[in-house]
């Protein structure tokens, strides 16, 4: 399976927060899933983090990741171009980058948001 994770999914990941459940802490253990992490998800936690409203460093996520196995994913001409095409269903551009980014990878999107189950990309829910 190809996981896709949101920003705050990404968090609760390199935070051992307990929200994030253990069935998503096996899916993100196991070695048959690839994991996916997006830049947008970093420069959103540059900027949280620049602006005093997040304590994280870029470069430590980055180590965390790589020594996970995650793959960081930048933006591609695809994914612009899934963007184009995708509902407006709230205001974050974060996230609808985000779920194009799924869109065009195939991916499975980790997310809590309650936005995510309204676009078509399919879902892997933190709390369930």
């Amino acid at each position: 399976m190809r996981l896709f994770l949101d920003t705050h999914v990404l968090l609760c990941w390199i935070s051992d927060d307990p929200r994030i459940g253990s069935h998503r802490q096996s899916l993100l253990r196991n070695s048959n899933n690839h994991v996916l992490v997006s830049i947008v998800s970093l420069w959103e936690v540059a900027i949280k983090a620049q602006a005093g409203k997040l304590a994280a460093d870029v470069r430590e996520i980055l180590d965390g990741l790589e020594q996970d196995g995650f793959d960081c994913l930048g933006i591609s001409v695809a994914h612009l171009v899934a963007l184009t095409n995708l509902p407006r269903r709230h205001k974050d551009p974060f996230d609808h980058l985000l779920i194009a980014q799924a869109t065009a990878e195939n991916a499975t999107l980790m997310s809590e948001d309650r936005w995510m189950p309204s676009y078509p990309v399919p879902i892997v829910s933190c709390s369930a």
